[in-house]
């Protein structure tokens, strides 16, 4: 059984994303201690709220470090993807992990397009990965974000909401989904699924 290890630091709905990998039959464990998340063999860091509270908490709890190092398999999920960027626009700016280049930026409103952007939109693969094995173009997921990843070379999926954002980024052993996979029906399980099936 895949043993995969959520950091619980007080800025993500850890609860929604347990339950999903156990449903997929994963052994979960919610853990913020620096020393068992450096050894974790996968490692997803979760996120919902301010990029700077969820910052200020990584680094109080002695995190920052052991997750820049972490060498296994590494899933940001919506606030979570986004820190792994090196700044967001939010407030005065924020610096982020720097794990993938470029600055997050907020989503900006239309017509039709309230922020947050909240609710179902459509992936479209940009490159073949195997985190996305057996996710088509039809594929639809949940997002509940205000803020955007920058669209570059680390991008492997979009979705489009008055322009590109980048839904599923990599770099090296580092992915992040900006939706929640643990809300998007079959297409979030089976991108679960194929994290916990990477190599270690």
């Amino acid at each position: 059984m895949t043993a995969v290890t959520v950091v619980s630091y007080g800025a993500g709905n850890v609860a929604s994303v347990q339950f999903a990998l156990e449903r997929l039959g994963a052994t979960v464990r919610l853990n913020a201690d620096p020393g068992e998340i450096a050894d974790a063999d996968r490692l997803i860091l979760p996120g919902v709220g301010a990029a700077g509270y969820a910052m200020a908490r990584l680094s109080d709890l002695g995190l920052v470090a052991p997750i820049r190092a972490f060498a296994r398999p590494l899933l940001g999920v919506c606030l979570g993807q986004q820190l792994l960027f090196e700044h967001s626009e939010e407030g005065s700016g924020t610096p982020l992990l720097g794990l993938i280049p470029g600055v997050v930026h907020r989503l900006e409103p239309g017509p039709d397009r309230p922020i947050p952007h909240m609710g179902w939109s459509r992936l479209s693969t940009v490159r073949p990965d195997p985190l996305l094995d057996g996710v088509g173009d039809e594929a639809w997921a949940y997002f509940v974000h205000s803020y955007a990843c920058p669209d570059g070379d680390a991008t492997l999926a979009r979705a489009d909401y008055g322009g590109p954002v980048p839904a599923v980024v990599r770099r090296a052993n580092r992915w992040g989904c900006q939706f929640h996979p643990e809300r998007s029906a079959a297409a979030g399980a089976r991108i679960l699924k194929n994290f916990l099936e990477l190599p270690a």
